[in-house]
């Protein structure tokens, strides 16, 4: 499927586990820029959401007509106090909703998304959080070859739809591996944050180190800028994604860039130790 990946199994991807109604693992795999990509971002919604199109037509013109007639007699339509959800419904169910913002790094890139850390960290937290009244649910909207430029055209309409209360922000690898000014890459990523918190979710910033073969002079810079932007927004980091990952061939696919399926699950502790103390304080 060209847009929106659901854990609903596909014939062109076996691999990929199955929905389970206590949580879910969505993958966005498109930049869905302009109109027409606009409209098949929420039209995927109302599959996430179990609707289907000949339900939503009878539904809207049952509410019409009984608000209209609610009007016409100066009374107030009765399903919007029944059906809205409370404040509270809202807030704990944003809480447990992650989107992870990133590029090829957190997309399987090679692999079965299934294998991707990502997906293993959907699978770890239903495993801790198991009885959990509050299930939690994990949005990737990572793109293979993303930059912090598009991440900032693409972050403004997920964060609206998706509406969560945590962004992992994994970008910057690409920028760097183009050689752009590093000045552009943090600027790139501060409004990124800055957008995420004005949205009301907490972030998450995952650093990346570039190759060795970069030279000193720009690529320690660019790992301690992750650092510094982490310290200047008070934000949880990962100092390095790909610790103790990056540095084992056997570890790392032929591009030497990528983990291996191998890779991936020691790629999920080195974020999970970061994240399960938010998450999860309480679980072993």
């Amino acid at each position: 499927m060209k847009f929106l990946w659901l854990l609903s199994g596909s014939s062109k991807n076996p691999s990929f586990p199955r929905r389970r109604e206590s949580s879910a693992l969505i993958f966005l795999g498109s930049r869905f820029r302009g109109n027409d990509d606009s409209r098949v971002f929420r039209g995927a919604l109302l599959l996430k959401l179990g609707l289907k199109l000949k339900w939503v037509l009878p539904v809207l013109l049952t509410a019409l007509i009984a608000c209209s007639a609610s009007t016409a007699f100066g009374q107030e339509n009765p399903h919007e106090t029944v059906n809205k959800k409370p404040d509270h419904e809202m807030a704990a169910a944003r809480s447990h909703t992650v989107l992870v913002l990133g590029d090829s790094l957190s997309a399987a890139h090679n692999l079965a998304e299934s294998q991707g850390w990502v997906a293993l960290m959907q699978k770890r937290l239903e495993e801790k959080s198991a009885g959990a009244t509050r299930k939690w649910e994990i949005v990737n909207a990572s793109i293979s070859g993303e930059t912090t430029s598009g991440g900032l055209s693409r972050l403004p309409e997920l964060l609206d739809i998706v509406q969560p209360g945590w962004v992992l922000l994994e970008l910057g690898a690409n920028d760097g591996l183009r050689g752009l000014p590093l000045t552009l890459i943090r600027q790139n990523l501060q409004k990124l944050i800055d957008q995420s918190k004005q949205s009301g979710a907490r972030v998450v910033l995952l650093g990346i180190m570039l190759p060795p073969n970069y030279g000193p002079a720009y690529a320690e810079p660019f790992a301690a800028m992750y650092q510094q932007l982490a310290e200047k927004n008070a934000l949880p980091l990962v100092p390095f994604l790909l610790q103790d990952v990056a540095t084992n061939p056997k570890l790392m696919q032929e591009d030497g860039l990528h983990p291996t399926a191998e890779g991936e699950p020691i790629v999920l502790d080195n974020v999970w130790a970061v994240v399960k103390p938010l998450w999860l304080p309480s679980s072993k």
